[in-house]
């Protein structure tokens, strides 16, 4: 019988995984490594939001506490509204996108995305990098976008699919 040895999150907190890994209840959680096109997608998105939008920060790969002492989450890329006053980011961003990676389960997806809205985080987009989709998730469900961009409103940020596929 296997068993998984419990840490803090004081003690996750202070080392270093790579690639990096998630925390929850105290387990380490692994993060698929993403390949060359959940890489490329990473990047134009990143680009697309720093120089779109400048006045809103973007980050990769940024940790998360979604829950207070217990559950810390790594999105692939989040938007906030304003630059954070902390390292480890204690308030829902505004967008948290997780590209999917080839061994990621649905299961696990959607744990996540379950505990992003609990979170409040307003717009949780996933992309499909292989099948050049993207989703939304909302309501507990995901939705497949069907028109070209992602978009929030208030305020207005798209994320056009064409510059987050182009070239793969």
């Amino acid at each position: 019988m296997s068993t998984t040895a419990l840490i803090s999150m004081a003690e996750y907190m202070e080392t270093s995984y790579e690639p990096d890994a998630e925390y929850a209840d105290g387990v380490i959680v692994e993060r698929n490594a993403g390949k060359k096109s959940h890489s490329k997608v990473q990047g134009r998105i990143l680009v697309w939001f720093t120089t779109t939008y400048p006045d809103f920060p973007a980050w990769v790969e940024q940790r998360v506490e979604t829950i207070p002492g217990r559950r810390c989450r790594i999105p692939d890329v989040c938007l906030t509204l304003a630059e954070p006053s902390v390292e480890v980011f204690e308030e829902a961003p505004l967008i948290c996108i997780e590209g999917l990676s080839q061994g990621d389960t649905l299961s696990g997806f959607m744990e996540k995305f379950e505990e992003y809205a609990a979170f409040g985080v307003p717009h949780i987009w996933i992309i499909d990098p292989r099948r050049k989709r993207a989703y939304s998730f909302r309501s507990g469900s995901l939705e497949e976008l069907h028109g070209d961009a992602l978009v929030t409103s208030n305020p207005e940020i798209r994320l056009p699919l064409e510059e987050v596929f182009r070239g793969l």
